[in-house]
């Protein structure tokens, strides 16, 4: 029975060992400075340094050669995780346009100014006139308050953003996304390394929303959310918390824990504490279906209704030609959204 125990737990190191050993490889690739052929002859080091180790813990080499190989794996183990532990998030970094400028939000009474509002003008993916405004908002007139998702990356996955409505007609959306530096593209396994800081973008929805069901060509849908106006004002309310939290002190993005879908997530947490996990704020395809599962969307239609008739890619494609208003085009048909919303 002793023998059993001991190798099951030798396997149960060799196990962890090897986790480790593969995080490791994938830590120095996406942050290790410095050449490439220096960053694969480390990676190499550290990879058959674990294996080593692993095959030591299955009875492949002898107990000296065992020793051996565990005590130098845990101190280059040691070393990896003091260097990952230096690796800290700043502001102060060279970054691409359309994430160059941080949200600033002062609220004075019922009225809310914001700065660095984004408002480019796509004419497609990579040309585009860089704009940002200041805006003021009066929460005595906040409505409504629109999920959108974006796929881009098939039916499991999809980009989470929160549109704002407002007496009148002005709209502002909300979305947390990666901080990009210029030379720098979207890796979703890179998220899982501090390769990326987060932003909280603040920006017009022919900005935000039209570049992505227009200029990339992704299915986006947009769903009514039912919420009262307290609600709607407290949830607004958390978005500029973090916006200006996230001014203060500069964050990692993470694609599992600190995303587009989970900020959403821990901001209406706040106001329902009651809100469940649920694996769909991993898949976030499946997170309109989550909201409605918790009652959160326009009653009265099957969750494939409400999907198929918040589909904006039609509308919005065909606002382009007829240059009507593009937030009043692509609410046409929407569930629980009124005629004064998309009518002119």
């Amino acid at each position: 029975m002793h023998r059993v125990l001991r190798a099951l737990a030798g396997l149960a190191i060799g196990f962890v060992v090897l986790l480790l050993t593969v995080w490791g490889a994938l830590a120095l690739w996406h942050q290790m400075p410095g050449p490439s052929v220096v960053r694969w002859f480390v990676i190499a080091m550290w990879s058959t340094l674990g294996v080593t180790v692993v095959l030591s813990r299955a009875g492949l080499l002898g107990r000296r050669n065992r020793n051996i190989a565990g005590f130098a794996f845990v101190i280059a183990a040691a070393s990896l995780l003091m260097w990952w532990g230096t690796l800290q998030p700043s502001h102060q970094r060279v970054w691409a346009d359309d994430v160059a400028q941080l949200l600033e939000a002062r609220i004075d009474g019922n009225h809310v100014h914001l700065n660095n509002v984004r408002n480019f003008q796509w004419r497609s993916e990579t040309d585009y006139t860089p704009q940002w405004e200041s805006r003021t908002y009066d929460l005595d007139r906040l409505r409504s308050a629109d999920l959108v998702l974006s796929y881009w990356m098939g039916p499991h996955i999809a980009h989470t953003l929160v549109s704002f409505g407002f007496d009148g007609g002005d709209r502002v959306v909300f979305s947390l996304e990666i901080r990009k530096e210029r030379h720098e593209s979207f890796s979703a396994v890179g998220g899982f390394f501090r390769q990326f800081e987060q932003i909280l973008v603040a920006a017009d929805e022919r900005d935000i929303v039209r570049t992505r069901s227009n200029a990339r060509g992704e299915d986006v849908y947009l769903y009514r959310l039912q919420m009262n106006q307290a609600s709607a004002r407290a949830l607004f309310l958390e978005f500029l918390n973090a916006a200006n939290e996230l001014r203060q002190k500069p964050r990692f993005y993470n694609t599992l824990t600190s995303n587009c879908t989970t900020i959403v997530f821990e901001l209406a947490r706040v106001i329902a504490p009651a809100l469940p996990m649920d694996y769909r704020l991993l898949l976030s395809g499946y997170f309109a279906r989550y909201v409605y599962d918790m009652h959160g969307l326009t009653p009265g239609y099957r969750y494939d209704e409400l999907q198929a008739l918040g589909h904006i890619n039609e509308r919005a494609l065909a606002s382009d030609v007829s240059e009507d208003d593009f937030s009043m085009s692509i609410r046409q048909g929407v569930p629980g959204i009124p005629a004064n919303e998309v009518n002119p």
